[in-house]
């Protein structure tokens, strides 16, 4: 099994590091051929703007939607979250746009609404949630289920092999989303 990380910007060698202490081999996806062979999909926090055009510009992304579309299972934290959102408050022109969800971007407001809280993630108790500059989801589609909800906003679903968390998992030394995310392949 090699799990893909997109790796254009943002938090992606926080992801590689859990993944790899859980005994995963990585391939970070910086090109068109380094999709090749990979089992899953890690979409990082960082920017989401960022992210969207160098997806376009590395000609990744159509690529990535369809895989995404079959069946590849995908872990997407934070700005990930918002490249899968077939929605995003105050835009017409979602990303990705696979997961049926609508988002709002930096809905904590700027980075010194940053925060921490713990909370349940579907059958994990207490999990440690970091919220950096954070989107929340404001709204599902019939068939996402919802994991996580921190102040009555929701922070974390899934929706058949994807599953789109506001929060950064790979900010704290808690490997159990990681591990949720490898029972997905």
């Amino acid at each position: 099994m090699k799990i893909g990380i997109l790796a254009l910007q943002g938090a992606f060698l926080e992801h590689r590091n859990a993944l790899e202490s859980l005994g995963v081999n990585c391939q970070e996806i910086r090109q068109k051929s380094d999709l090749s062979g990979i089992s899953a999909l890690v979409l990082p926090g960082g920017e989401s703007t960022v992210q969207g055009k160098l997806l376009h510009s590395l000609d990744l992304f159509s690529d990535l939607q369809k895989e995404i579309k079959e069946g590849l299972p995908v872990l997407a934290t934070c700005a990930g979250l918002i490249l899968l959102a077939q929605e995003i408050e105050g835009s017409s022109s979602p990303h990705l746009a696979t997961l049926p969800v609508c988002v709002k971007r930096n809905a904590y407001g700027r980075q010194l609404g940053s925060f921490e809280c713990t909370s349940t993630v579907g059958d994990i108790q207490d999990f440690p949630h970091t919220f950096i500059r954070a989107p929340y989801i404001t709204r599902v589609s019939e068939g996402v289920e919802i994991l996580s909800k921190v102040e009555d906003h929701i922070v974390g679903v899934s929706y058949q092999k994807q599953i789109g968390l506001a929060f950064h998992p790979e900010m704290t030394k808690d490997l159990r989303i990681h591990k949720m995310f490898l029972d997905l392949i």
